[in-house]
């Protein structure tokens, strides 16, 4: 039975900047959570005993945060540059005797779906899922439940199903990986790829359910899923005259103040002040130590620990970072966006409002355009209407 489990977390994912630039990106959090925990908690329910966890970009930030996580061993190992998933893998090597399961850090996978992987009885496995847009992944071509081949990122829609990135492998992959890493090979679905043009065969299983999060837009996504799945709970203090419905959490030494209306699924952290006569509606995920003003509105978002919102603010479908101040009257416009992320434009149909990096200070009556990123540590006066992407540290006056 296979006991031990290799979760690669060492990555940045530069692609979610602003929010990476001080976190790496398994920390991301969905729901109060951070997207590694979710991917521990999966493992942990399987059944695995052990977890080796590869770190890296700003480890410390990871292994702080899990210095009491229970009932699994975990193990740190270090990529000290990230060359790709295969290099990341190798760093575990002096800890894996025999077959083993590999994950990214940065996915979110139901345990049900690990422990069938674990189950199976072919030598090599991976979980694979449909996707309606299978050209943003490795794509995998399949024959009668193994892999003819894998594609990564093709440049047109071929084929529906994509690697997961999740494997059931042998101890004696380390040796085709160090044989491949030496002629320039890091990615370990390259590694898979040269195993299948040796003939041996991976099997193919279906995730029941697996999410990425690739873009800054994907965390509301993300979080909109999650949080429908989060355990009801209410702690702090609840004034008369508040109206609650629907699934909604509420942590410790929270205080919602007299005449607030929350619709779940709301996830409220440790520590907030709501209120009074303060919305919150659904898919609202706010952090710990965050306060919410007099008669704001906040809807479909991610809210990170915190953060201040004055009054008669407005926002919807938007990331708002760790430690923001956000001046009284202020709006985020959602609605269909294009944006440029990474050298390339990306086409979003379903509403979305903006993307703030951490510690930015925001002055009263500032209005947002749909789509638009501002950067960490950013200071925009009052008035004025964004209608381009700020980078960080940067002054709008």
């Amino acid at each position: 039975m296979i006991k031990k489990a290799v979760i690669l977390a060492a990555g940045e994912g530069k692609r979610l900047r602003p929010f990476t630039e001080t976190m790496p990106k398994v920390m991301l959090p969905v729901a109060n959570k951070p997207l590694l925990e979710y991917v521990f908690d999966a493992t942990r329910k399987s059944g695995i005993d052990e977890i080796i966890v590869v770190v890296g970009y700003k480890k410390e930030v990871i292994m702080e945060h899990f210095k009491d996580y229970k009932n699994i061993k975990i193990t740190y190992v270090t990529q000290d540059r990230q060359l790709g998933t295969a290099h990341a893998l190798l760093q575990a090597k002096k800890h894996i005797k025999d077959a083993f399961i590999v994950l990214a850090g940065d996915n979110i996978i139901d345990s049900g779906s690990i422990a069938k992987l674990i189950k199976d009885q072919s030598e090599y496995s991976l979980l694979i899922k449909e996707h309606p847009h299978p050209s943003k992944y490795g794509v995998v071509i399949v024959e009668n439940r193994n892999i003819s081949r894998i594609i990564e990122k093709p440049k047109e829609d071929i084929g529906k199903y994509i690697s997961t990135g999740i494997y059931k492998l042998p101890h004696s992959v380390f040796t085709d990986i160090e044989r491949c890493t030496s002629e320039g090979a890091h990615a370990l679905s390259s590694i898979i790829q040269s195993l299948i043009e040796k003939g041996k065969h991976i099997n193919t299983l279906l995730a029941k359910s697996w999410m990425d999060i690739v873009y800054p837009w994907d965390l509301i996504t993300v979080n909109e899923t999650m949080i429908q799945k989060t355990s009801e709970y209410t702690s702090g203090t609840i004034e008369k005259g508040v109206t609650i419905k629907g699934q909604v959490c509420i942590g410790k030494d929270t205080k919602i103040y007299a005449g607030c209306y929350i619709v779940g699924p709301v996830v409220i952290g440790d520590g907030c002040e709501i209120g009074p006569h303060a919305c919150i509606f659904p898919s609202t995920s706010i952090g710990k130590n965050t306060v919410v003003h007099p008669f704001s509105e906040i809807r479909n978002s991610v809210i990170m620990d915190d953060v201040h919102v004055s009054s008669s603010a407005h926002i919807s479908h938007s990331v708002i970072g760790k430690g923001c101040i956000i001046g009284d009257n202020f709006s985020t416009i959602s609605g269909k966006a294009i944006i440029e992320i990474d050298n390339e434009f990306k086409k979003l149909e379903n509403p979305i409002g903006t993307m703030m990096g951490e510690d930015c200070i925001i002055e009263s009556h500032v209005v947002v355009d749909p789509g638009k990123i501002i950067g960490r540590k950013c200071k925009i006066s009052s008035m004025k209407q964004i209608r381009k992407n700020i980078p960080s540290e940067a002054k709008v006056m």
